[in-house]
């Protein structure tokens, strides 16, 4: 399969700047692949389009304020993307404008603490020493802003918006710190819309996968089979596992909110019960592709040329998703990770 098949125009105004003023005011395009029906909903709407019984799997990773800017002896400014911690004090990191600059670096919002680049690698990667003796998610709660996708705009060193940002780039059940990026489809439920689903007989279960910044980065190879797919670490626990393994005996729906919690899903043995694990996922999910476990998805819109809308297209079909886009192009649906969202079942 070509990677140029997963291509499509954009007009630029779509592509949301901010979340919706509540979270589940987010318009919601409903798909029925059975009669390839296209319905237009309110994502508030989505107690009424599920079942009882349906098992929602929601990813809980927590996003770390992972963006911060450092300050170099002449003045000059480095942006900073917080990536790991290997062990206290030592931080994987990425820089952007660093140069040739070999020196103590300060902190901008913090210039006490001082940061030395220990190694360089590839693509603006480095390891840098930090003279905290707080750990890396500590501090970074402090000084950090939320890590956005470049596609949202926003002022350079402080924005009016970076508050609402720590909280709507955020899953109100989020709670495993680790993720670079939100898992973008869980940030349209609202408390309020989560009781509605359980007082309808809707259940709900968790995993976590750490979601990297391999997940948005568009494919560059010309074959979709060429590519390259990045590593992500997961957690299945037994609550998940005790969900899970009924709703699956009983033919009860799987949906999967979100493409990370999907990815982990279809990561796990076919023929095997879901059993508590954490492990490490590559899984690319592309046309075609036989699904396992997710009977629905609940996603955004999606990057072109990504392994995100590969994953859709593995779904509904190439010229559907293609339809399908064009359908929400057409009627001025929001994109991307602030965007709206689509229901497929």
């Amino acid at each position: 399969m070509r990677t140029d098949d997963l291509d499509f125009n954009l007009p630029p105004e779509l592509i949301a700047q901010e979340p919706a003023p509540r979270r589940s005011d987010s318009r919601l395009l409903h798909y029925r692949r059975d009669d390839r029906s296209v319905a237009h909903r309110t994502f508030s709407d989505l107690p009424a389009l599920l079942r009882p019984g349906d098992l929602l799997v929601f990813n809980d990773a927590r996003v770390i304020p992972a963006r911060f800017t450092l300050r170099k002896s002449t003045g000059g400014r480095v942006e900073g993307l917080f990536l790991d911690e290997p062990r206290p004090g030592r931080w994987r990191v990425l820089l952007k404008n660093l140069g040739r600059s070999t020196g103590t670096l300060a902190f901008a919002d913090a210039p006490h603490i001082k940061a030395t680049v220990a190694r360089g690698g590839e693509a603006g990667e480095y390891d840098i020493d930090v003279n905290s003796e707080e750990p890396a998610t500590v501090l970074l709660d402090r000084i950090g802003r939320m890590p956005l996708p470049p596609y949202i705009k926003r002022d350079k060193d402080h924005d009016p918006r970076d508050e609402i940002d720590r909280d709507r780039y955020q899953t109100v059940f989020a709670r495993q710190g680790g993720a670079v990026a939100a898992p973008t489809a869980a940030l349209h439920f609202s408390k309020e819309l989560i009781e509605a689903l359980q007082s309808r007989g809707v259940e709900r279960t968790f995993v976590t996968l750490h979601v990297g910044l391999g997940t948005f980065q568009p494919v560059t190879a010309e074959r979709l089979e060429e590519h390259r797919m990045h590593v992500e670490s997961y957690t299945i626990d037994a609550t998940a596992a005790a969900a899970l393994d009924p709703a699956k005996r009983d033919g009860r729906r799987i949906i999967a909110v979100g493409t990370t919690s999907a990815r982990v899903l279809e990561s796990q043995s076919e023929a095997a019960l879901f059993q508590p694990k954490s492990g490490q996922t590559a899984i690319f999910i592309f046309p075609p592709y036989r699904w396992k476990h997710v009977d629905a998805l609940i996603t955004n819109f999606h990057l072109p040329r990504s392994t995100l809308i590969a994953l859709v297209a593995a779904l509904v079909g190439l010229e559907e998703q293609r339809r399908l886009y064009a359908i929400a192009i057409e009627h001025r649906y929001r994109f991307f990770s602030y965007g709206d969202a689509m229901l497929i079942e």
